[in-house]
């Protein structure tokens, strides 16, 4: 029997509470003992990490739009090839914080870039993986650069604001982004209020999760 696993991932803009959620399915689905594989973009394994901060440092604030696509998609390669795919070819569910949703996102209704030209970069990249189900946890960009600003104050780690420095119209056209995903891909998506108690959220991503996953995989929940 060839096993194939289940990929779930988490979009949203900065601030909206998708990386708590993210951990809470993980900890979630494992305690049921499901075999789950927890990671992000941009990053998740040590080539693609060292991509991740060099997109993510202020100090790169100079970076051109297409350089910034073409290294997105070179840590998604990498990714893809390392991590995700084996972990799915492996029977796993594999759930990942960002994926190609936020390249056209950030890259397409943030930068301006063509879409045609990040769908060609984005299949490259992907080499055939799409996700089964994305949650997207939708906020106010003003409310979410507020939290994320705290939780920068707050990291004993690298300051990775690159994109949180960017001019509110910049994130509030990546929200508009995100939504518009969605609608077009209304099969895949599932829009959550990220308004809602970080408890009340995770309520309603656990429900569809355990109604979406395949037969094999639901009934460890």
């Amino acid at each position: 029997m060839v096993l194939v696993g289940y990929f779930i991932t988490f979009e949203g803009v900065e601030g909206c509470g998708k990386t708590t959620q993210i951990k809470l399915l993980w900890e979630f689905l494992t305690a049921r003992g499901a075999v789950v594989h927890l990671t992000r973009e941009p990053g998740g394994c040590p080539i693609a990490d060292k991509i991740r901060a060099i997109l993510l440092d202020a100090e790169n604030k100079a970076m051109a739009p297409l350089a910034e696509l073409m290294l997105y998609a070179s840590a998604r390669a990498q990714h893809v090839s390392e991590v995700i795919a084996p972990a799915l070819t492996s029977g796993n569910i594999v759930l990942c914080d960002r994926f190609f949703d936020a390249t056209v996102a950030y890259q397409c209704f943030g930068r301006g870039l063509e879409r045609d030209i990040i769908t060609v970069m984005n299949d490259l990249a992907c080499q055939g993986t799409t996700p089964d189900l994305t949650i997207l946890v939708d906020c106010d960009p003003l409310i979410g650069l507020s939290r994320a600003r705290k939780r920068i104050e707050a990291s004993q780690g690298p300051r990775e604001e690159r994109f949180e420095l960017e001019a509110m119209a910049f994130h509030q056209r990546v929200r508009a982004g995100y939504l518009h995903l969605a609608a077009e891909n209304p099969s895949r998506f599932v829009v959550i209020n990220g308004d809602d108690s970080i408890e009340a959220i995770f309520a309603t991503i656990s429900q569809h999760v355990i109604q979406r996953l395949p037969e094999e995989l639901r009934v460890i929940c």
